[in-house]
């Protein structure tokens, strides 16, 4: 039998209620870090549950090892994936994420067919999709359609890790890719 999630996952995320007290308790409890966060995020042509999605979200990236680390501030009260799943207030584990061909449609139609339905989709350096696998894993799955772009800021993240002291700039600004 050929499981559901054929392709690694590279990315764990939780939803935070502060996204620079998050990324501190990361670095000081696991060593992940640097993050690179992205304030007031909004990805192109956003839509979450068929409706144009506008809400204020926050991220912060960094790797704990090998693993990538996202950590996601919700701003607003606006319906969306995260706030079907922690309401203002609420922080928890949301996602794995993989990478998959680009665009990634064809994983999206497999995980439809199994049941499993395409809730929010939008373009940041690549197209993203996210699948409601809830009742199967408990969070949802993000489908990150894999490009040498997206590969490229990876790697920076990565080589960032990999040579950070652990304690200077533990969180440093990205501007949003368009």
């Amino acid at each position: 039998m050929t499981p559901l999630i054929r392709y690694p996952i590279f990315q764990y995320a939780w939803v935070v209620n502060d996204l620079d007290e998050g990324c501190r308790r990361w670095t000081e409890t696991v060593g992940a870090g640097p993050f690179f966060a992205v304030r007031y995020h909004q990805g192109d042509n956003h839509v979450d549950h068929g409706m144009p999605f506008t809400g204020g979200l926050s991220y912060a990236f960094g790797y704990a090892g090998t693993t990538q680390v996202q950590l996601i501030q919700v701003h607003d009260d606006t319906p969306s994936i995260y706030r079907d799943m922690f309401a203002s207030g609420e922080e928890g584990f949301h996602h794995v994420a993989m990478l998959v061909p680009d665009p990634p449609w064809e994983e999206k139609a497999r995980f439809e067919a199994a049941g499993y339905p395409s809730v929010s989709e939008l373009w940041s350096t690549a197209q993203v999709c996210y699948i409601d696998t809830r009742k199967a894993i408990g969070c949802y799955t993000e489908l990150h359609g894999d490009n040498p772009e997206i590969r490229a800021v990876f790697q920076v993240w990565q080589d960032a890790h990999r040579s950070w002291d652990g304690v200077t700039d533990p969180i440093r600004e990205r501007r949003p890719s368009r």
